[in-house]
């Protein structure tokens, strides 16, 4: 373990050494961030989080996004405890499922994993990024088919930032190291990251249900980055970036594990001339693998139900767009095009322990997209913009196998090929109505192609099974929007956004029948037994509210969000009609104030997440979470400080999971950090 830690800091620690001396003095043309943003993003509800902040939180990236109004996990477990499936992207209270709606990017470059639409987030370090950019609403813009409910921009660290190591030893013999640099390379510069996160874990199940199966859910995740950029001519700059990970976790119980391990490689080109323009491509490569398991009802024991051993994927994609300027129009022109292919390779049926069938189930999808927008400056307060995408959509390839272990074939299933063309758009008003008030409306279409883990794979938690749909539709969303903009001061905000959205198709989780039983998709189910379908629609309404005051050496934040989510449903799932969907708070709260001078640094940030329904049925509640993270850092000289921190500082009781047999599941308990940072030059 310490001697891959070692490895993986090894590109690091030497470009450290390096970076401390005084580098010579040269024009600095390269910035490795994207065009500016749009005169058009005005009329659109968007919060920014920046670096400082990111780097405060203790935990994830996923935490420090909580900050954000409307932001919100499937599950209330973070990355080191989640099972990673459930760790999709969801804004406004339009989910259903564990899928991302919202469109996630790093430096332009989608980062949802291939098959199944889930956020890797410990592969993607807070501390090598400068900013978190967040527009709720779907569009039209680049990549806009995967931005159903907004999207979420990640921006890398420029060639300011200084080097940092740091390293913390936490509860539970757990390790939190990172290091990371940028070195001037000519007239660019080279940054290089690199994590290394290990832990024993807490207990998933409270003490009261425990059993003999019952053991922490540990955990092990490291992953690195290098990302060139250097200038190519007076005008255009290439950002190279490449980055593997790999993240093992237990969950729980010994034969309940997973496994997830990839690696990405982009190329953007940005040209700042006369006629800006982007281009992108990326590749991304993915492995994953699960367990799941039968646990007695007095936990004391616990039985294989189905081995998910491989489910390999790889992504694909590129993206150019041009940024001409006619008079007092902005437009944006472009193409994208997103694919993924892959299959889940599993054992299941287990019989005396040994499964004794193979499942393979696949297949690919693509989407190609063209788009125009127009930001329109009708006076000077006045802004108009609007957008339109046209998208052609595919699946092939999809198939299910199914064999005995001995050979004899069971499923032997080719699904036809299907595809269509969805039009999306967006359009909006800004006005700016006096120097520091910006009235803003917006009305948007947008769509989703299901993943290709809702359409093939299944999955249990507990005693409940899953099974996938491979005849599942596109989602598609309505929506509209108004709010205002107030900034009184230059460091100070406060943002409202009143909202309705209505996604047509939305693909849930829905409760069919109740185990023991055998079932298609999925075997022997002891709890209940569902399946990903198309509900006819989720309607969401609600308003967020966000502010932040910058007084120098204090900031302050607020955020709030209010969301009325409500199922339409008939057919198979009329039973659901009326309900809230799953996992889904009507109410989410944050408060934060940070403190920081010469050198030294305190802030604490409290989070309110409402009830919400473990299931379709609303029949297991769980109740509502308020927790307070904290931390301070001390200078100690020589460019080192000391650093404290702590999770749930008061312990809360965060109800994360129920399963149908009245399993609870935790989220994290407190949590106590301890550790050093080293700046190397300060």
């Amino acid at each position: 373990m310490r001697y891959r830690f070692c490895l993986l800091l090894a590109p690091v620690l030497a470009p450290v050494a390096l970076a401390h001396p005084a580098a010579a003095e040269e024009t600095i043309v390269v910035t490795g961030h994207a065009l500016e943003q749009p005169p058009g993003t005005r009329a659109y509800s968007v919060q920014v989080i920046d670096g400082a902040a990111l780097r405060d939180v203790p935990g994830g990236l996923e935490t420090a996004l909580e900050a954000a109004s409307g932001f919100q996990m499937f599950r209330r477990t973070d990355s080191r405890s989640a099972n990673p499936t459930s760790q999709g992207a969801q804004l406004r209270g339009i989910g259903g499922n564990a899928s991302s709606r919202a469109l996630v990017l790093l430096d332009g470059v989608p980062v949802a994993d291939p098959f199944a639409g889930w956020i890797p987030w410990p592969a993607i370090r807070p501390e090598s990024l400068s900013s978190v950019r967040i527009t709720t609403g779907g569009g039209a813009g680049a990549f806009g088919a995967g931005a159903l409910t907004g999207v979420i921009e990640l921006a890398s660290a420029g060639r300011d930032r200084a080097p940092v190591i740091g390293i913390d030893y936490g509860s539970r013999d757990s390790i939190a190291a990172s290091a990371g640099v940028t070195v001037p390379l000519g007239r660019g510069f080279v940054s290089v990251d690199a994590g290394y996160d290990r832990g024993d874990g807490f207990h998933l199940v409270r003490r009261s249900q425990r059993g003999a199966v019952d053991i922490p859910a540990s955990y092990e995740q490291y992953g690195g980055a290098v990302r060139f950029v250097v200038p190519v001519g007076d005008e255009t700059e290439l950002q190279v970036r490449g980055a593997a990970f790999a993240d093992d976790r237990v969950r729980g119980v010994d034969i309940v594990d997973s496994a997830n391990s990839g690696a990405d490689a982009s190329v953007r080109l940005v040209s700042r001339g006369a006629l800006p323009w982007e281009a992108v491509a990326y590749l991304q490569t993915r492995d994953f693998s699960s367990r799941f398991a039968r646990v007695e009802a007095d936990r004391s024991a616990a039985f294989p139900t189905l081995d998910q051993y491989s489910v390999p994927a790889t992504g694909y994609g590129a993206k150019v767009e041009l940024r001409p300027t006619l008079g007092a129009h902005a437009l944006r022109l472009g193409a994208d095009w997103r694919g993924a292919t892959g299959e889940t390779k599993e054992f299941y049926t287990p019989v005396a322990n040994v499964y004794t069938r193979i499942r393979e189930a696949g297949g690919d999808s693509n989407v190609y997209g063209v788009f125009v927008e127009d930001d329109w400056r009708l006076t000077e307060a006045l802004l108009l913009t609007g957008g339109v995408r046209v998208d052609r959509w595919s699946l092939t390839n999809g198939h299910l196998d199914e064999r005995q272990m001995t050979g004899g074939v069971l499923t032997d299933t080719d699904f036809a090929k299907r595809s269509g063309t969805e039009p999306s758009a967006r359009l909006g008003l800004a006005l700016a109505a006096t120097p520091a008030l910006t009235l803003r409306a917006a009305s948007y279409l947008g769509f989703r192609v299901p993943t290709l883990n809702e359409l093939y794979r299944p999955f249990r938690v507990g005693a409940d099974a899953t099974a996938a749909n491979a005849a599942l539709k596109p989602e598609r969303l309505r929506g509209i929007e108004a709010g205002f903009d107030y900034r009184p001061l230059s460091t100070a905000h406060v943002s409202v956004t009143a909202f309705y959205n209505r996604a047509r198709n939305a693909i849930g989780n829905v409760t069919l029948a109740q185990g023991p039983g055998t079932f298609p998709g999925v075997g022997f189910v002891a709890g209940a037994y569902r399946q990903r379908l198309n509900l006819d629609a989720i309607e969401a309404w609600g308003v967020e509210a966000n502010a932040g005051l910058d007084l120098g050496r204090w900031s302050l934040g607020l955020s709030y969000a209010f969301t009325d989510a409500t199922v339409e449903a008939s057919g198979a799932s009329v039973a659901l009609d009326g309900m809230r969907p799953a996992q889904t708070p009507k109410h989410q709260a944050s408060a934060s104030a940070s403190w920081r001078s010469g050198g030294w640094s305190a802030g604490a940030a409290a989070r309110y997440d409402g009830a919400r329904y473990e299931d379709d049925l609303q029949t297991l509640r769980l109740d509502d979470a308020l927790t307070l993270d904290a931390f301070a850092e001390a200078p100690l000289g020589r460019g080192l400080s000391l650093r404290v921190a702590a999770e749930n500082l008061a312990d809360a009781n965060v109800e994360a999971g129920r399963t149908s047999d009245g399993i609870v599941d935790r989220g994290q308990p407190r949590t106590f950090w301890v550790g050093v940072r080293w700046r190397p030059g300060r």
